[in-house]
């Protein structure tokens, strides 16, 4: 069924869309942004079910739209929270404008290739119209771009005007949404949307960490009205707020979630639920948390069995819940997280339950205290994370130290190897360069290095690194094959060698092909040789 008619009978919807004007693919900017906004609502008949789709021609897949997209929580009011959700097998976006953006966006910001990003805004006030006494309705804006900040922020925007004027309303935001200019990294944009100007930077790689937020005079001169409201953050959350009810285990939850450990966040709203494990996950930036997490999530979800299942270890997963039926669920997982009041009959347990507490804490500090410190000092707490975190990364140096010296690169050989990744070696190195020299905390470093090689951050991490380091090898390498072309094709030219019939059309072809291998800089430099 139509956008417009009613509720829709499938998920799977389809439309022929005309071209745009200007010849791009219909909803090619707004699908870079967001996979799709979703209406859901109560039906009788039906329970909740989804009411409106934009772009129309999207397709969500059963599994996809079960839970959470299409679940209510139980809070009366205006509530926010955020999801992530498993994409269905043989889903493909479009992989090129996804991999430019990739290359020079930070690791921790790059769009997600297996999950999308669920942000909701959801009204459930009394209404004497409505049969069952209340108006229950959410707006769901997915994504693969973790932008917490940036969609929350819209939502505010957009959610209470669409609540009185619905359709219409949302058809035009998502209109405005297919003129904003694709995100690329490193740049500052104006997005209109309902009168609105917000202006953004979007994080690129080469950033500084902790650096300076955008200033609205970094943009050249530009007639708008109204004048832009600065987002000094499209990702970052308020960290104070999400820990301060646990600030003296904050120590303990960072070495968890560093190492990838088991977590089960116990929360009385989607809202703290959600912020929270959003909060975990950021924690250790800029290192990528590379296990799977789930802000908010519910028996509904189609991958509940295997989270919950006793018959083997628990998973690499921070859950974030609110139903009370997850406290026996969760009792044999190791490490569970409580916070506010979570209502059910029968003692409820510790705020932090954490499975052989007196192993896992290896750092030496007193509860929390100067960890918390360094994390929250003053107004440049995200400044301060970064420290922290950057301390402990001291890996990057030894990893550095792996590629292959520059002149070892030659025409005439294939590109050297990195040297393998040595955990004797690079403890080695610790007592001279390691965290303890620069963070102030102190501790068994060594035993909390050996944890983390064990963990599948470590194994992302490095994986990420390597794969950086051999595409900057294979990139040296073809600059210099280049050059060597270069100097055989102008002695050629020089000398008035006889050449057999097409060899120098096929050289000259030959170097092009390779030129557009290479990086844009670097095409612009051989092309002007």
């Amino acid at each position: 069924m139509g956008i417009g008619g009613g509720l829709m009978e499938s998920t799977e919807l389809g439309r022929d869309e005309p071209e745009p004007a200007d010849g791009r693919c219909p909803w090619s900017r707004f699908t870079s942004w967001l996979e799709c906004v979703c209406v859901v609502t109560f039906d009788l008949e039906l329970g909740q079910a989804i009411e409106l789709l934009f772009p129309p021609d999207v397709k969500l897949t059963e599994k996809e739209v079960t839970c959470p997209v299409c679940y209510f929580p139980g809070c009366l009011g205006d509530t926010q929270f955020s999801f992530r959700l498993r994409q269905s097998v043989g889903r493909r976006a479009s992989r090129s404008r996804e991999d430019i953006y990739n290359r020079d966006a930070p690791v921790t910001l790059q769009k997600e290739v297996s999950h999308f990003c669920g942000y909701v805004y959801f009204r459930q006030v009394k209404d004497v119209t409505v049969k069952r006494g209340y108006f229950q309705k959410s707006l769901v804006l997915v994504s693969r771009l973790p932008y917490t900040h940036l969609f929350h922020s819209l939502l505010q925007i957009i959610a209470p005007e669409f609540f009185e004027k619905l359709e219409p309303c949302l058809e035009t935001v998502c209109n405005e949404i297919d003129q904003w200019p694709s995100p690329v990294p490193g740049m500052t944009l104006n997005l209109p949307v309902m009168g609105v100007v917000l202006q953004v930077r979007i994080p690129s790689k080469t950033d500084k960490p902790g650096g300076s937020p955008v200033h609205l005079n970094s943009l050249p001169p530009q007639n708008l009205l109204p004048f832009p409201t600065l987002l000094p953050t499209v990702h970052e959350l308020d960290l104070f707020r999400s820990f301060q009810s646990v600030l003296i285990h904050l120590q303990m939850l960072w070495e968890l979630t560093l190492l990838g450990e088991p977590v089960v966040v116990m929360a009385p709203s989607p809202t703290v639920s959600s912020e929270t494990v959003l909060a975990l996950v950021s924690s250790i930036s800029p290192l990528k948390f590379c296990c799977d997490f789930r802000p908010y999530f519910t028996i509904h979800d189609p991958e509940f069995r295997e989270f919950t299942t006793r018959t083997q270890a628990p998973p690499h997963v921070v859950l974030g819940v609110t139903n009370p039926f997850f406290i026996k669920t969760f009792q044999s997982w190791p490490h569970v997280v409580r916070l506010g009041e979570i209502r059910m009959t029968g003692d409820l347990p510790k705020q932090l339950k954490v499975k052989k507490l007196s192993k896992l804490k290896i750092l030496d500090t007193k509860p929390g205290n100067e960890f918390a410190r360094q994390y929250f000092d003053g107004k440049v707490m995200i400044h301060r994370r970064n420290h922290v975190n950057l301390s402990f990364v001291c890996q990057e140096r030894y990893m550095a130290s792996l590629m292959p010296l520059q002149r070892s690169v030659t025409p005439w050989k294939t590109p050297p190897q990195i040297r393998p990744f040595s955990q004797d070696e690079f403890m080695l190195t610790v007592d001279h360069t390691g965290p303890q020299l620069t963070s102030g905390l102190r501790g068994d470093w060594m035993g909390l290095y050996r944890k983390f090689f064990k963990s599948p951050n470590f194994d992302g991490w490095y994986r990420q690194r390597h794969r950086e380091m051999s595409q900057k090898l294979e990139s040296l390498h073809l600059e210099v094959v280049c050059d060597e072309m270069f100097v055989f094709q102008n002695k050629a030219h020089r000398q008035q060698l006889q050449l057999k019939d097409g060899v120098s059309d096929k050289l000259e072809t030959f170097i092009l092909s390779i030129i557009r291998t290479l990086p844009g800089d670097l095409q612009t430099e051989l092309r002007t040789h």
